[in-house]
């Protein structure tokens, strides 16, 4: 069942990619202010790797390539963004362009994947 759930939220984000260009920069300039409380932290960079794999890779990718029209999230687009826009986006995300939401999971994991992502370009 998980696995439906993920190919669909996956399908659902290349569509999306593909009408409308990055929904991180569609974060409100408030969201963008917001810092992240777990950065420099690399228990909460490691934690957030295990987070992204358990709920990201299976559209974004192992590597943060994105895979077929599912945006890269090792892109400047992303790495240039604040932590708050990376988090609005997790918190809410976009049924409209098949970004599904993450605010079920805890705010500290959100941004442990933040940190994965800020923080993890040249880890393993």
């Amino acid at each position: 069942m998980r696995a439906i759930i993920g190919m669909a939220a996956g399908l659902m984000c290349a569509v999306a990619w593909a009408r409308t260009g990055s929904l991180v920069q569609q974060a409100p300039v408030a969201a963008a202010r917001v810092t992240n409380p777990l950065e420099g932290d690399e228990l909460a960079r490691r934690a957030g790797a295990k987070l992204y794999f358990r709920e990201c890779a299976s559209c974004h990718g192992p590597q943060r390539q994105g895979i077929g029209k599912v945006p890269p999230l090792n892109s400047p687009v992303v790495s240039g963004s604040s932590a708050g826009a990376l988090f609005w986006v997790l918190r809410n995300g976009s049924l409209k362009r098949g970004m599904p939401s993450f605010a079920h999971l805890p705010e500290p994991q959100r941004w442990q994947i933040i940190t994965y992502l800020r923080e993890g370009r040249n880890a393993k």
